[in-house]
């Protein structure tokens, strides 16, 4: 009887929630590869520069938002999102539509997250992000508590069809919530000066998705606080890894550790090693991005003085933004004329431009096959 008293299913039916443990030999030696990656990048984004960070910071962000969301299963407009942060960080927007309420809000809580990451991290705050996520009080067509805890209905994570579900999580009784947030906000404060910067950021996100305090956007806040825990770590407002690229590419991966550590008895070695990992791999594959970020720069200097409009500008950025490949089939009459709503004359006439400053170059067809692609600098 004594045994079954504190048998438990989930986590934080623990007897010895929250207090988490993992095995320090096992976490260091990744720790130490992690922060090593970690070096190496940031050694080059000094190398970079102001301006040009502030592009590849763009970039991040524009990907950590459209991923984050894409975790959960929401897909939101990339050039919105490219938009709002351009706005947000005093880019240009041009050629960029305005970016919906949802999708601003959703970049307002991963800069302020950032941006502001000595600020005190309080109930207030946290519901503010959640408002922010869902400004019209609306998850998809369901009506939820935006900028409030979740109600009495229990919170599951679920998959399969109706009927013959599989619950891999449930989340504690929302009665408990409350005071588990307390207890989360104390722990944030306390560690800060007594737990290494990425572990904490680790223990941080799987901590927050376990209490799921909210009926939705749970997950989004989760990384948005790990990314808060990076900043507060690395001293720096802008980040220039995605975690959440990363954590989508490997999505099933990372719902299953989750949900073997949250059924456990509070042993988080296992989370902590492919949360490491996940961001070696993330900072690893940034150096790609920040290359392409460099090659775009190189590509600007190289034609700072020749005379172009902006609608040339937006359809060579565009093409830049893709990479040295650019569009699948290559930059075509019918795609110009999509992207910057010009005639076909018009934009034959500007393609034929673009090739005569040596910006584009054709590939083999002719007549209405033809198609251009992009002059890199060597």
């Amino acid at each position: 009887m004594k045994r079954n008293m504190f048998h438990h299913k989930y986590i934080w039916q623990s007897r010895h929630w929250p207090n988490l443990v993992w095995n320090a030999d096992q976490v260091e030696q990744q720790l130490g590869r992690t922060r090593f990656c970690q070096g190496k990048l940031l050694s080059k984004i000094d190398a970079v520069g102001v301006a040009l960070s502030q592009e590849a910071r763009a970039d991040v962000l524009t990907e950590e938002a459209v991923k984050t969301s894409a975790i959960e299963g929401e897909q939101i407009d990339r050039q919105s999102v490219r938009s709002s942060v351009a706005r947000h960080l005093g880019l240009s927007t041009v050629g960029l539509p305005s970016p919906d309420r949802q999708t601003d809000g959703l970049v307002e809580v991963l800069l302020d997250a950032t941006v502001h990451f000595a600020r005190p991290l309080t109930v207030q705050r946290l519901k503010g992000w959640h408002a922010a996520l869902f400004p019209t009080g609306y998850s998809g067509l369901h009506r939820i508590r935006a900028g409030d805890f979740r109600g009495p209905e229990p919170i599951r994570v679920v998959s399969g069809p109706v009927g013959h579900e599989t619950i891999h999580f449930e989340a504690p009784p929302s009665k408990k919530v409350k005071g588990e947030i307390r207890s989360f906000l104390a722990w944030w404060q306390k560690s800060l000066r007594s737990v290494e910067g990425f572990i904490r950021a680790g223990i941080a996100h799987f901590h927050f998705v376990t209490i799921h305090p909210f009926e939705d956007g749970n997950g989004r806040i989760a990384r948005a606080l790990t990314d808060m825990a990076l900043a507060q770590d690395e001293k720096l407002e802008k980040r220039f890894y995605s975690l959440s690229m990363q954590i989508m590419a490997e999505r099933k991966d990372y719902y299953d550790v989750l949900e073997k550590t949250q059924r456990g008895d509070g042993d988080i070695t296992n989370w902590l090693l492919w949360f490491l990992r996940c961001a070696e791999r993330s900072i690893k594959n940034s150096e790609v991005l920040i290359s392409k970020i460099l090659s775009k720069a190189e590509f600007w200097r190289r034609h700072v003085e020749t005379p172009i409009s902006e609608r040339q500008r937006k359809v060579v950025n565009r093409l830049l933004d893709t990479g040295p490949c650019g569009f699948e089939g290559g930059l075509t009459t019918r795609k110009y004329v999509s992207m910057t709503g010009a005639s076909r004359a018009t934009a034959y006439r500007e393609i034929a431009n673009l090739v005569q400053h040596g910006m584009l170059c054709p590939r083999e067809g002719r007549g209405r096959s033809v198609s251009y692609d992009l002059v890199f600098v060597d």
